[in-house]
């Protein structure tokens, strides 16, 4: 079989071709892990300057609906300085504007960001001003690209490959980003869960009913641990990300692979916090996100294969 453009598939989804793309890939989504979180927490600067300057809103919340009540004058002025201060940021998306140097704001050249070959030409450095550059980059880009080339060796030459390519995508720059910032974005977790969905209902993963089934367990399991933790110690030991990041799998997986990714996950999770506090290289809080160690049980489900899974924990 061939794709459209002439080039026999059994070719263009070599793990080798996938390899390269992953490379590809994973250069855009180190973008993604350090803009995303940027440009939403700028919304929400928004939506906090929006929310100061609702006077009506104040009344209902503070003044208990009374009209003749008056909202605090410094509100209108701290919402009127948040918008003034958002203003005057420089647009930032993440197709645009080119990326630059942190340090020094040199702008990348191109052949300064072919993957892993343009950190490894640099010597980890900027050309600009000589300043590290995160061995992060190019583990990111070196991961992808080993997950596209396993995806590749694991699902053959069929195009349902490529969908499992967006899906691991997804889940690095997921595990990524709350790592940094303990936040799962809805931008992610939303679109991986309806597109798991969508996949089933076309047929082209697994029966509509286990995914549905998978998507309701996977947020309803880790939602009442929420509030089982909650009214036993009166504090929040996860967030709503993890529930929704576990629907996404849920959705993709199957019902039956959710007590395997929670089991893979909770085990690594533990070590990882046990040897992070061993090493006093806990964050201020002491916790460790759990996105991440979801994600990576994922990622191990999907490419083992249900089967597998199921035979490892008949044997254990």
């Amino acid at each position: 079989m061939a794709a459209p453009l002439g080039v026999p598939l059994d070719l263009l989804l070599h793990p080798a071709a996938l390899a390269v793309l992953g490379l590809v890939v994973g250069s855009f989504l180190n973008v993604v892990v350090h803009r995303l979180p940027l440009i939403l927490e700028r919304q929400w600067w928004g939506d906090v300057a929006h929310q100061l300057a609702d006077v009506e809103s104040w009344r209902r919340v503070f003044a208990g609906g009374r009209a003749d009540a008056k909202a605090p004058g410094g509100l209108a002025q701290a919402a009127a300085a948040v918008s003034g201060a958002l203003e005057t940021l420089p647009k930032l998306g993440i197709a645009a504007p080119r990326s630059r140097c942190p340090a020094c704001g040199h702008a990348i050249a191109w052949h300064e960001n072919v993957p892993l070959l343009g950190w490894l030409r640099l010597k980890g450095r900027c050309s600009g001003c000589g300043s590290r550059i995160s061995a992060r980059y190019p583990l990111v880009e070196a991961l992808t690209g080993l997950l596209f080339a396993a995806i590749g060796w694991r699902y053959g030459a069929q195009p349902v490959a490529l969908l499992w390519c967006a899906v691991a995508a997804t889940l690095v720059a997921l595990a990524a980003i709350d790592w940094d910032t303990t936040v799962l974005p809805d931008a992610l977790t939303l679109p991986l869960l309806w597109a798991g969905l969508l996949a089933a209902a076309l047929g082209w993963t697994l029966p509509l009913a286990d995914a549905l089934w998978g998507a309701a367990a996977g947020y309803l399991s880790l939602w009442a641990v929420y509030w089982l933790f909650k009214l036993a110690t009166g504090k929040e030991g996860m967030g709503y990300g993890d529930f929704k990041l576990l629907a996404a799998l849920g959705a993709w997986l199957g019902w039956s692979m959710i007590v395997p990714i929670l089991l893979m996950a909770s085990v690594i999770g533990a070590v990882v916090g046990i040897a992070m506090k061993m090493s006093a290289s806990l964050r201020e809080g002491r916790y460790v996100p759990f996105g991440p160690f979801l994600a990576g049980a994922g990622l191990v489900v999907m490419l083992a294969g249900a089967d597998a899974v199921r035979g490892w924990i008949g044997w254990v």
